[in-house]
């Protein structure tokens, strides 16, 4: 067992992770980063990214996240495999527990834990990801040009996902396991006048097939609590739009959540009601979820936790 001091623990790594090891070691924080269950955060789950900008030719996301490590650890942030599982923010310095038996002391901490997109618990979700199944439609949307589609879900989230879709791809089906749409009566307006889009009520998703990739989806249609008919419905892309969980669960009770559980932060800044306590990506974001956004905001959280350092002396 080793105790840890530094003065900036970055807990996730992801863009927001890497970007904000990367302010905070050139700004002589000499940080240490826990990168989490999973190193990179979801876009390692990414076959190829086209829309972060600089690289015009593409990069799988696990190329882009070992590009930021190296850019890390090139101005000295200490990165290291595994998990914190408990922390105490109720007084500073910050103290935390680390799976591998480190206790780490920290005057700042930065939350890039991300979230995890929800998904039906087929075991073919798990098959096709990254060969057809996505949770994230403005990041893969643009490979399903012309092609036939379809998105899981009957919220606001849904049908977004089925409108941006509905302009890049040929068709795109909408599986809705109720009667009706939960989303604003706006966007269900929207939705119904797209040509293209079909709404399948009381429709769910048995499985998923094909051969190298996603060739469609086993569908069963209900008629009250008996099922009517299943079917196969080819499509290329499968998404799912039936919600995200922010991974917060070790800082219930300590931050303010809001009521879907993403951290809350003041304004347009990173901080949180804890001072010294920043956060950064998807785990205070349930609006936007891009790599863009979250680099973006860790580099807020670098440059708020050294101005926080600063004015405390």
């Amino acid at each position: 067992m080793e105790t840890i001091k530094t003065k900036c623990l970055i807990i996730g790594s992801g863009p927001a992770g890497y970007t904000a090891a990367i302010y905070t070691s050139r700004a002589n924080l000499s940080p240490v980063m826990y990168v989490g269950h999973q190193p990179g955060g979801q876009l390692t789950t990414t076959t190829e990214i086209e829309n972060f900008p600089g690289y015009h030719n593409g990069i799988t996301g696990s190329e882009m996240m070992d590009d930021l490590h190296k850019q890390a650890t090139r101005f000295g942030a200490d990165v290291r495999n595994g998990i914190i599982t408990a922390i105490d923010l109720s007084k500073r310095p910050f103290v935390a527990k680390a799976d591998d038996g480190n206790e780490i002391i920290a005057d700042t901490v930065i939350i890039s834990t991300g979230a995890t997109a929800r998904y039906l618990g087929l075991p073919d979700e798990e098959k096709y990801k990254g060969l057809g199944v996505s949770a994230c439609a403005t990041c893969d949307g643009f490979f399903y040009r012309r092609k036939k589609v379809a998105v899981v879900g009957g919220g606001d989230t849904a049908c977004e996902e089925a409108l941006y879709l509905s302009n890049i791809a040929a068709e795109v089906y909408m599986i809705v396991r109720k009667d009706y749409l939960r989303a604003s009566k706006v966007m269900q307006k929207r939705v119904f006048e797209k040509e293209n889009i079909h709404v399948l009520f009381n429709t769910v998703t048995e499985g998923l097939y094909g051969e190298e990739g996603l060739e469609g989806a086993t569908l069963a249609e209900f008629k009250g609590t008996d099922k009517e008919r299943v079917y196969n419905q080819p499509v290329d892309g499968f998404f799912l739009a039936i919600g995200h969980s922010p991974n917060t669960g070790i800082f219930k009770g300590q931050l303010a959540l809001d009521e879907a559980g993403y951290i809350i932060t003041e304004g347009h800044t990173s901080i949180t009601n804890v001072p010294g306590v920043f956060a950064a990506g998807d785990v205070a974001d349930p609006r936007y979820r891009q790599a863009i956004t979250a680099a973006g905001s860790g580099c807020k959280a670098a440059l708020d936790a050294e101005r926080y350092l600063t004015e405390i002396g």
